[in-house]
């Protein structure tokens, strides 16, 4: 499998930092994975969460191409965040900073005494501590469900971000900056009839994308 880590355009935004690309999958809760079947593409979005060397995912054991890629198939993850949207004087020099990352291997399928332990850590990364707030996970649940790990080797992933703005502007009448974006959350919704308070879990979650102002 070729060498990820050498990026082939605009070599000047490959950042070569494992602790940066930690940094990214730690933020963002969701994935895209994506592989082929049968000759053709495709693609899910999923609900991912780092485990140190590890990223965590899971789905249904029904789920056909979950099989798939579990028998070995090569997949990718793609993670990106969108930091802001860069305004030019022109729409041809207007861009948008960003943070990706592409992991590329093979996935690994957890042992049924390995998944209790795994979605366990990918509950409590979403929404932390929660596991301790409610009913463990049944055998039949534990079952149903398929917990999968993507290595991050080295060479298997590559790294890109822009920051910044842009260059001045020939004509100052014409307003040039950067639009700031974050992922936050925003006021709890309880579920009609709910009369607990919110959970310390969903506190921290909160705290974890927090809303401007």
């Amino acid at each position: 499998m070729p060498d990820l880590s050498t990026p082939t355009r605009k070599p000047e935004r490959y950042l070569g930092s494992r602790a940066a690309l930690d940094d990214l999958l730690d933020a963002m809760p969701v994935g895209v994975l994506s592989t082929v079947v049968d000759g053709e593409p495709w693609s899910v979005p999923l609900l991912v969460a780092r485990d140190g060397d590890h990223v965590l995912l899971h789905g249904s054991t029904g789920a056909g191409v979950l099989r798939h890629v579990a028998a070995g198939a090569p997949v990718t993850l793609t993670v990106v965040a969108l930091d802001g949207l860069v305004v030019a004087e022109t729409a041809f020099d207007s861009s948008a900073n960003y943070r990706s990352a592409v992991l590329r291997g093979h996935l690994e399928e957890l042992r049924p005494e390995e998944s209790r332990g795994a979605l366990e850590r990918l509950t409590d990364r979403l929404l932390p501590g929660r596991t301790s707030e409610v009913r463990a996970s049944t055998g039949k649940e534990l079952r149903a469900t398929t917990c999968l790990a993507l290595p991050i080797a080295e060479g298997s992933w590559l790294l890109k971000a822009r920051t910044g703005g842009t260059d001045p502007a020939e004509d100052p009448s014409v307003w040039t900056g950067v639009v700031p974006l974050a992922l936050t959350a925003g006021t709890p919704e309880p579920t009609p009839g709910t009369t607990a308070p919110v959970p310390a879990s969903v506190t921290a979650t909160r705290a974890a994308y927090p809303h401007p102002g």
